[in-house]
């Protein structure tokens, strides 16, 4: 582990905060200071508050961010070849499509950050800390911004087609995190952790993965050529064989099987047959979108990675399914029952997750509540989901994003609420422990 010794530095809570003005000048000089000209100077912005700034499509290779917090910037589309994050505070930053190649991102801070498509060639992910003078005189730890402990920690973030050829990442931790079609050839990430992780097409040809810790992460398509992979735990792993059944292996087509259902829905269930996809893997349906769903049964069904953009799953029964890494913008849910889903990194930015309204003849109309009680939603986006009056009992909610949403009404008992982004959402009526925001 790598050590950098700092005295009279401030703590994260004290730092300056940089304006965008101020941000814009650095910029400017940074520039010239690349370009060999008179009046350049190297951007040395250590221990700052650079949250929220924009350093979009800018170069600050050879740039020095140490100790310095940069939630939710912008650095997309940038190059940071060589530049130094040490012990930085990136969480929720945007870093897609940047090169961030030879870069120092020892015990950085990435949570929920956005990686995807970034150039991390030979940068370096190791164990990293910063020492500063105790109160005593002698030297303390410091504090990390953003989470506890030295190592470079990833957990959530989305890394997906991002390019770890050559990089040391020893003992990071990429929990649930997105890493499909990585390359990591020839990386170091002995005694990491990638429990929950997405890991699909990941290419580790090369790399040294010796007491890697891959529990329950999605791993089909993976490509361990090479490797050292000495106590690898892949224990509840999913892979390419088929983990529940399969629509192939039945003597309809799935297009049989919808048009039964459709009948069973004109009717009222008095003919044809409701769609029952219980314990189905629905990976290999990659149009399922296609189609109205509208009441299905699919408990404890797989769905992992498929895009249901805008799908019509209307009081369907859902309960205990596996919705990972799935693209659910628009989805309309309303009614639906979710109990125990699994719907870790799924994006439902506009989701209709409210009720559905029945008319009864001469009596108060019957409001069918969807139900997402006890559901696993880390790292969720419910940015702008219509999620009222919905039951949440239970719900993780661990570094899910509702900014925007409609929660009114909402029931939240017990829900697990730990760095939960609510910007702007309506929480009117909502039953919530305030104290946990």
């Amino acid at each position: 582990m790598q050590e950098t010794i700092n005295k009279d530095i401030p703590e994260p809570e004290k730092l300056i905060a940089v304006t965008q003005d101020e941000l814009n000048d650095i910029l400017e000089i940074h520039a010239m200071f690349l370009r060999g000209q008179v009046g350049g100077k190297r951007a040395m912005l250590q221990y700052k508050n650079l949250s929220d700034l924009n350093f979009h499509n800018h170069d600050l290779s050879q740039a020095d961010f140490t100790g310095s917090i940069l939630s939710r910037a912008d650095l997309s589309l940038g190059t940071y070849k060589c530049a130094c994050f040490f012990a930085c505070n990136l969480e929720d930053a945007d870093l897609s499509y940047s090169d961030m190649s030879r870069t120092d991102l020892r015990g950085a801070y990435l949570s929920g950050a956005n990686l995807s498509g970034t150039d991390f060639t030979d940068a370096d992910m190791r164990e990293g800390k910063v020492m500063q003078k105790g109160k005593d005189g002698g030297l303390v730890n410091r504090k990390r911004s953003g989470g506890e402990g030295t190592k470079t920690i990833l957990t959530g973030a989305h890394l997906s087609n991002a390019n770890l050829s050559g990089v040391k990442a020893s003992s990071a931790d990429f929990t649930d995190a997105n890493l499909s079609k990585v390359t990591t050839h020839n990386a170091n990430l002995k005694g990491a952790t990638l429990k929950g992780a997405n890991l699909s097409n990941a290419d580790f040809t090369g790399a040294n993965i010796t007491n890697v810790n891959m529990r329950d992460a999605i791993i089909s398509g993976i490509i361990l050529e090479g490797t050292e992979k000495f106590g690898l735990d892949t224990t509840n792993c999913i892979t390419d064989d088929d983990i529940g059944k399969k629509i192939k292996d039945t003597y309809q087509t799935l297009e049989q099987l919808l048009y039964d259902h459709d009948i069973w829905l004109n009717t009222k269930g008095k003919k044809g047959s409701r769609l029952n996809l219980d314990g189905y893997d629905l990976r290999d349906i990659t149009d399922l979108r296609m189609y109205k769903l509208t009441a299905i049964h699919a408990v404890n069904a797989y769905f992992l990675n498929l895009d249901l953009n805008r799908i019509s799953m209307q009081s369907a029964i859902l309960d205990g399914s596996d919705f990972r890494d799935c693209y659910m913008e628009n989805a309309d849910l309303r009614g639906s029952s979710l109990k125990n889903v699994t719907m870790v990194r799924a994006n439902l930015r506009g989701a209709q997750l409210s009720p559905l309204q029945f008319k009864t003849k001469g009596k108060i109309p019957k409001l069918n509540r969807i139900d997402l009680s006890g559901a696993d939603l880390r790292f969720t986006n419910l940015q702008q989901a219509d999620m009222r009056d919905s039951i949440m009992m239970g719900v993780d909610l661990t570094n899910a994003d509702l900014s925007g949403a409609d929660l009114r009404r909402a029931d939240l008992s017990g829900a697990i609420i730990k760095n939960t982004c609510l910007d702007d959402a309506k929480l009117d009526g909502a039953i919530i422990n305030f104290k946990d925001i």
